[in-house]
């Protein structure tokens, strides 16, 4: 008999209900996108309505840079010949509640997405929009991880 796979929603899930909305520590990555314009993609959320960077939790088995990339393509149509590694974030200042109430610590591992390619298009549910901003014309409502990842790496 065949083994049922569970992917990070499911696993997610499962351990949920077990314990609730308490806090749990994800292990993501988060993907910085620059246009030829050198100005940097940001995801308008649909949970929060705050704009963020491309990213998402590792699924069981799957390495940082599959994360960084399986996450590029689900929210953006984009996908990248190359990743550029960056640092990995965790801490206090990484703590997020979601609407929902759920709580986590991220564990954010960061990529820059070189060589990018495909069409902008939003598929998974996640975003509003999509847009490319210059770094000194950013939205004023961002995500307080982003805007962590981007005043220490590009301001």
């Amino acid at each position: 008999m065949k083994e049922k796979v569970i992917y990070i929603s499911d696993y997610t899930m499962e351990i949920r209900k077990l314990i609730g909305s308490n806090p749990l520590i994800l292990t993501g990555s988060t993907v910085l996108v620059f246009n030829d314009s050198n100005m940097l993609l940001l995801q308008h959320r649909s949970d929060t309505e705050e704009w963020g960077l491309p990213g998402g939790a590792v699924e069981p088995g799957e390495k940082l840079e599959q994360t960084a990339a399986r996450e590029l393509f689900e929210e953006t149509g984009l996908r990248a010949d190359n990743f550029k590694f960056i640092d990995i974030l965790s801490g206090e200042e990484l703590y997020f509640k979601y609407p929902n109430g759920d709580e986590v610590y991220n564990v954010i591992s960061i990529y820059q997405a070189l060589d990018t390619y495909g069409e902008l298009t939003i598929g998974d549910g996640e975003s509003i929009n999509l847009k490319y901003f210059a770094i000194d014309k950013l939205p004023i409502n961002i995500d307080e991880r982003a805007k962590l990842i981007i005043e220490k790496y590009l301001l």
